[in-house]
């Protein structure tokens, strides 16, 4: 216990250091906490080079915040927290950059898809929520099949068949009420 009480009290004093602009000194949480996160992050992501790289931005932007630390006793648990919302926003950044690629995708290979009278199902297929457009689409204009589709979106066969599934059910209720409007509007 000795030893883990005078690795807080190096880290306040470090922290102090830093803050009262000796930046070089932050070298030495770095160097202390640089192989536990690593370790527990290689664990979480599944990928040495992912983890490598977040532990680095982790520490970066710890760097930036310090002095937002309130704790500074607790400066692991706070790290693991910064490295925590790099992994979420990396995840979400790389999830944006997925979908784009796959409405890239749709749009190159399939340039004169062959549209319903009016637009009806375009338009329908245009309400649904991202994910059950983003199925649709690649299921319906490019032809893929449902393991192509779970490929591509990187989600299990099974989520693949229940959201087209789901998505079928919407856009069937969609063209029956645009079906009543245009009933409604012929009788008026």
């Amino acid at each position: 216990m000795l030893l883990g009480t005078v690795m807080i009290q190096s880290d306040i004093y470090y922290i102090e250091r830093c803050l009262n602009g000796h930046s070089d000194d932050f070298r030495y949480l770095v160097e202390s906490y640089q192989p536990a996160l690593l370790a527990h992050l290689v664990g979480q992501l599944g990928n040495k080079d992912h983890a490598e790289e977040v532990t680095q931005e982790a520490f970066v932007r710890a760097y930036f915040a310090l002095e937002k630390l309130k704790k500074p006793d607790s400066f692991f648990s706070w790290l693991l927290g910064v490295a925590k919302r790099v992994v979420k926003e990396q995840q979400k950044s790389e999830e944006r950059h997925r979908r784009r690629e796959v409405i890239h995708l749709v749009s190159e290979q399939a340039p004169n898809p062959e549209f319903s009278e009016g637009y009806g199902l375009e338009k329908a297929i245009a309400e649904l929520p991202d994910l059950y457009k983003e199925v649709i689409l690649l299921r319906y204009y490019t032809s893929s099949s449902c393991s192509q589709v779970a490929e591509q979106l990187g989600m299990p066969l099974g989520t693949v068949t229940k959201t087209l599934s789901r998505a079928y059910g919407m856009l069937r209720k969609s063209m029956n009420q645009q079906k009543h409007q245009r009933n409604d509007e012929v009788q008026k």
